[in-house]
């Protein structure tokens, strides 16, 4: 199984999926403690190719709200700006962004960051003509809500209201 004739060259090769490679290293070794690290690493490989689509699928929905907004799609790839963009499309002042440093408190600034992370999302959401559920649902499963927002339809009132310079503060 997986090996097949090169009627060309004459030459066999082999068809490994990548995912097998660490196993098929361990197995070389000989050593337990070997496969335990094989495993670990296709674990966590697996685990960062998982976070990487969520990564992706919230880039494109964001990108597509971005834009809805009349913002640059593109302002969603760099790390501040982005966060400018977004306080941006809430309504909110541009000196927000240094609210998450708020998370340097120990206990208190997690709580207060969730706080004002589901209070942004919800002025978002308001904007787009949605309300309190969908705030729920964009705070807790955001790709989906994101793509929700991007790509769904809504209102001409809401995009003029997003679209209007009396609205943007930044």
């Amino acid at each position: 199984d997986g090996i097949r004739d090169d009627l060309v060259t004459g030459v066999q090769t082999c068809a490994l999926p990548i995912y097998l490679l660490p196993s098929l290293l361990a197995q070389a070794s000989g050593t337990n403690e070997a496969a335990v690290a094989a495993g670990l690493m296709a674990f966590f490989a697996a685990f960062a190719m998982v976070f990487l689509v969520i990564g992706i699928v919230c880039l494109i929905g964001m990108w597509k709200v971005f834009a809805k907004a009349g913002q640059p799609g593109w302002a969603v790839l760099i790390p501040i700006y982005n966060l400018i963009v977004l306080l941006r499309i809430a309504g909110l002042p541009w000196y927000w962004v240094f609210t998450p440093l708020v998370v340097i408190i120990p206990v208190l600034g997690a709580l207060a960051y969730l706080v004002w992370i589901v209070w942004v999302y919800h002025r978002i959401s308001t904007r787009f003509g949605q309300g309190v559920g969908f705030t729920i649902g964009l705070t807790l499963l955001a790709p989906i809500f994101w793509l929700i927002l991007g790509f769904g339809s809504r209102s001409e009132e809401h995009t003029s209201e997003l679209q209007s310079p009396d609205h943007l503060v930044c």
